[in-house]
């Protein structure tokens, strides 16, 4: 029997966006008019949190899938797909040790530390993301915590002359980009085959409510049509203004939290932990975006990652 939205209740957690929802079983079915209110509160709040949620992937997949098409996840060093082509596994344990736990040393943890850099999900293919649901099944007794910070926030609280500024500008996103400002080599050479560079619109619009919000993140390289240094001083500023101490909410998590959130309009990065001694076991599926958000989607690029120059962009 579906559920009702008698029960439901939905509180903001932060200033600028956020909401926590309870009295709701999302691993039972919902009623029309319950998946109404909670997607409404999705475009509103941004960031969902729900407490409580002892799904299982079969049904996180299907709860997902109630607001569209699930993404397919790519093929990487961190071997994020290992379960289903639908479902990212971020873990430090490994299966390949009957589950024993995968230090920060370990190759895949490397690339995993990609996660702690402020980014919006699959802004690096040429539809992103529209919004990610991430399972917490294992959780550390400290540390962890994932960070969140809104990019509509940001743009509204920017000067006029600013957003003007900002308009019809196109940022060129590369996960290839953003991984080699941790290591080199995070990549083999048949996975950068796969992972062209993409254009993304720098102010983006929910087509729902019509609100706008600068676009930015780790994979955000460079602004096309500005000299390599003016670019990326316009990129780390629109960072630093978005996640400003006073515009980010710290989500700590409790074992089988479920957390939503809107990739079009809200960065996150998550935190360390103790990785050699806790357990940090968290599902990931992640709601396909409906089109690209620029045309033609892909940027200029060679064969191989250290032929990916833009113009007046150089590479060490």
């Amino acid at each position: 029997m579906a559920q009702t939205a008698s029960r439901m209740t939905i509180a903001p957690i932060h200033p600028c966006f956020g909401a926590r929802v309870e009295g709701v079983d999302l691993g039972e079915p919902l009623d029309t008019a319950t998946f109404q209110q909670i997607f409404d509160a999705f475009q509103e709040y941004s960031v969902l949190v729900f407490h409580g949620q002892r799904l299982t992937d079969e049904t996180q997949m299907a709860f997902s899938r109630r607001f569209g098409p699930l993404e397919t996840t790519i093929n990487a060093t961190g071997r994020e797909n290992r379960l289903h082509p639908n479902l990212v596994d971020l873990s430090n344990t490994d299966p390949e040790r009957d589950g024993g736990l995968m230090d920060w040393t370990d190759r895949r943890m490397l690339y995993q530390s990609g996660n702690q850099l402020w980014h919006t999900d699959s802004s690096f293919k040429p539809v992103p993301a529209m919004a990610s649901l991430l399972s917490g099944r294992e959780v550390p007794p400290v540390g962890g915590e994932t960070e969140f910070a809104s990019m509509r926030h940001a743009y509204r609280t920017l000067p006029e002359a600013t957003r003007q500024g900002l308009e019809g500008k196109v940022v060129v996103h590369s996960i290839l980009y953003s991984r080699s400002t941790i290591a080199k080599g995070l990549f083999d050479p048949e996975h950068e085959k796969g992972l062209p560079p993409v254009r993304q619109a720098l102010v983006r619009t929910n087509p729902v409510n019509g609100r706008k919000a600068v676009y930015v993140g780790s994979h955000a390289w460079y602004v096309e049509g500005m000299p390599d240094q003016e670019s990326r001083r316009l990129l780390d500023e629109l960072l630093a203004h978005a996640t400003r101490p006073a515009s980010v909410y710290t989500h700590r998590w409790r074992p089988w939290d479920l957390v939503m959130w809107d990739n079009r309009s809200v960065l996150h990065r998550g935190r360390p932990w103790d990785a050699a001694r806790h357990r940090r076991v968290m599902r990931r599926t992640t709601i396909a975006g409906d089109g690209p958000t620029v045309d033609p989607p892909f940027a200029r690029r060679t064969s191989a990652w250290e032929g990916i120059i833009p113009d007046g962009v150089g590479v060490e």
